[in-house]
């Protein structure tokens, strides 16, 4: 938890313009929609420098805007040492991002780091697979997945924080 009391989840993709701002944007809005809003902060960053300050892919924000979704107000970050002290959740995208996320991580916040799509254990894909190269349907492909283990993790929270 942070000082304000809020439990912390932070979402890490390679450049933070794909996957994890559209997980951010998609947990954001269930967050709103369960009220959980004063108890539940949430960002999203990259593991590398590659997009800080831009914003969402354009082809990642229609597909969220297609499900009523939006990302315009989110902004590329990389991932900074604070954030294993802030967050109570760091989830990766993939395993490279993992990696990465272990390396950076001090060993007494090794426990807050997971795939995200570890709460989505029923979907059959422990990876978020990245869009970026591929067409517009991986997009949509993506949303599903983060849906899913966005419901987990709500899930996830309530049982272990709210209950």
């Amino acid at each position: 938890m942070d000082s304000q009391g809020k439990i912390g989840v932070l979402f890490v993709c390679m450049g933070n313009i794909c996957r994890s701002p559209t997980a951010h944007g998609i947990f954001r809005q269930l967050v709103q929609d369960e009220g959980l809003e004063q108890q539940i902060e949430i960002d999203s960053a990259g593991t590398h420098a590659y997009h800080v300050g831009a914003s969402a892919d354009p082809r990642a924000q229609a597909a969220a805007v297609s499900r009523n979704i939006d990302l315009s107000d989110l902004r590329g970050r990389q991932v900074e040492t604070g954030d294993f002290h802030r967050f109570d959740y760091i989830l990766a995208m993939d395993n490279e991002n993992l990696v990465i996320l272990n390396d950076l991580c001090p060993v007494e916040a090794e426990e807050k780091l997971c795939l995200f799509m570890d709460f989505a254990p029923d979907y059959g894909m422990r990876e978020v697979p990245d869009p970026y190269y591929g067409g517009d349907r991986g997009f949509d492909q993506v949303i599903d997945m983060i849906e899913e283990a966005s419901r987990g993790l709500m899930a996830d929270i309530r049982q272990r924080h709210f209950s």
